[in-house]
């Protein structure tokens, strides 16, 4: 899907500039990448969403066209990044929906700063690691260190899409991932960000969100099984639980209709 941002800025947010484009005009609406970091992820979200919002997508810390070779130290930290954005932007207060590792950073700044957000999607994500999840990212930082970037993307885009969806697209293993090659951000980034996902634990602390809530995942999601959407929905009083049947763990790519019509209703009701 064609998206064409109606502004385009550098932000500084300190010891980094972040890449932010920002699509139509209204309430603001913060679009927030996981592991991978680059505010494309939502490419196929922001113009539906963009004619109720004024929506701001963005790279992260080292990744896309945002300060490059900067690691993260935790999700706690790149919910500074995301305060400091906001604030150089002169955002009092924003929705919020996160993906993945951008729900974690979301879950930071709902309980820290609660008075940012007005509405809050947590989508694939989770509110603490179990075994599962542990052994997961473990193996994926080990074939990235051991076999290389091309291994790590293609066992990650492996996981994070049903095979329905990927194999009629991948007539060249190879370049079906340029794209995500030659946007690799370096080890050294990578292995930060993937320890984020490892020290991500808000367990005891999720109830303590008073913010509107809609927690949504996919049946079908190999990285954030269901189960994670169903015990963050548990954790916060009054959240909204849904769960797609199909999608996988980028289910805003591969189940793009039902999934944004399911958001919108919540940030627009």
């Amino acid at each position: 899907m064609s998206v064409i941002p109606t502004d385009i800025q550098r932000i500084d947010v300190g010891d980094a500039e972040i890449h932010v484009e920002i699509t139509g005009d209204g309430p603001n609406l913060l679009l927030v990448a996981g592991l991978g970091g680059r505010g494309a992820f939502w490419n196929n979200q922001v113009q539906d969403f963009a004619k109720d919002f004024q929506v701001i997508t963005f790279d992260h810390r080292g990744c896309g066209n945002s300060t490059p070779d900067k690691v993260v130290y935790g999700a706690e930290h790149m919910a500074h990044d995301v305060l400091a954005l906001m604030d150089a932007m002169d955002i009092r207060q924003a929705s919020l929906v996160g993906h993945s590792t951008g729900g974690a950073i979301g879950q930071h700044i709902a309980l820290d700063h609660p008075e940012r957000l007005t509405k809050l999607v947590l989508s694939c994500s989770w509110a603490g690691p179990d075994t599962y999840l542990t052994e997961l990212f473990r193996t994926r930082r080990e074939i990235l260190i051991s076999c290389g970037p091309l291994a790590y993307l293609t066992m990650g885009t492996y996981l994070a899409m049903p095979s329905s969806h990927l194999q009629p697209q991948m007539t060249s293993a190879r370049a079906f991932m340029e794209e995500r090659l030659a946007a690799f951000p370096g080890l050294e980034v990578e292995l930060s960000r993937i320890n984020a996902v490892y020290t991500h634990d808000l367990r005891s602390r999720l109830h303590k969100i008073a913010t509107p809530t809609l927690c949504i995942g996919s049946m079908d999601d190999q990285i954030t099984p269901p189960g994670f959407t169903k015990e963050m929905g548990n954790l916060i009083e009054g959240a909204e639980t849904h769960l797609l049947d199909r999608g996988g763990h980028f289910s805003p790519i591969v189940a793009t209709e039902i999934y944004n019509k399911r958001v919108l209703e919540f940030l627009t009701q």
